[in-house]
């Protein structure tokens, strides 16, 4: 009889522990994916150069979307020529080491600044491309490749000076008609490359018809000296 009676004791006993398991379960067994978070903000620092909309790429760190030295891809071409970041972005997408895309939505104007958010999941290996247009140039672009950010925890920010990249593409004629941003309204990309470089290169400046190149639709405003702009990155 002491045995029947103690049966629903242990029972009841039985019953909360395995509901203790189950509720332990739920908040730690099975933890959701955590995500990395970062807000990319960036200052246009030149004199009279807008900036194309932004396109960021947070990607493992064997990924490169360009190379010093080397020559530029068709999105990287398009990106610097005319500002669009269509198949740059694109190229990226369907590339297994890149984890996420993003892009802005409108010209930086100098002076200015702008944000954009990006998300992916945590990882050790994070890092950070981006890539803007001069617009009043052939083919000059700003931006980062292969920049760290797996060590950042959440509310911690870093900073860098974007200095000034030639695509290789695009001769720097300066030409009225070749350059896309208001102070020609002209053409931008264009398939085929004329740079006899042909590879990504540190940009050598403008020279514009207040040095002497009667041909260039650029002038003294135009020229930047040092980076074009800042970059800071916040882990949200």
């Amino acid at each position: 009889m002491k045995d029947l009676i103690r049966l629903p004791l242990v029972l009841l006993l039985l019953s909360g522990v395995l509901s203790a398991c189950s509720d332990d379960n739920d908040d730690h067994g099975m933890d959701k994916p955590q995500m990395m978070d970062f807000q990319i903000t960036v200052h246009n620092l030149s004199a009279n150069q807008p900036l194309t909309p932004l396109a960021a790429i947070l990607h493992q760190p064997g990924y490169s979307p360009w190379a010093l030295g080397n020559p530029a891809s068709n999105g990287l071409e398009q990106l610097a020529e005319g500002g669009d970041t269509a198949a740059f972005i694109n190229a990226a997408d369907a590339d297994n080491m890149v984890y996420a895309t993003a892009t802005g939505s409108a010209v930086l104007l100098p002076g200015n600044s702008t944000s954009i958010n990006i998300s992916a999941m945590a990882s050790h290996d994070m890092s950070l491309s981006i890539a803007s247009m001069l617009a009043n140039t052939n083919d000059a672009f700003t931006g980062v490749t292969g920049l760290d950010l797996s060590g950042m925890s959440a509310g911690q920010s870093k900073s860098v000076m974007l200095k000034v990249m030639d695509a290789g593409t695009e001769a720097n004629s300066e030409a009225a008609g070749t350059i896309p941003g208001p102070a020609d309204s002209g053409n931008g990309y264009d398939m085929a490359r004329d740079d006899v470089l042909n590879k990504v290169h540190i940009h050598a400046g403008v020279v514009t018809m207040d040095d002497d190149l009667s041909s260039s639709v650029l002038d003294e405003s135009h020229r930047w000296n040092g980076p074009a702009a800042k970059l800071v990155i916040t882990r949200l």
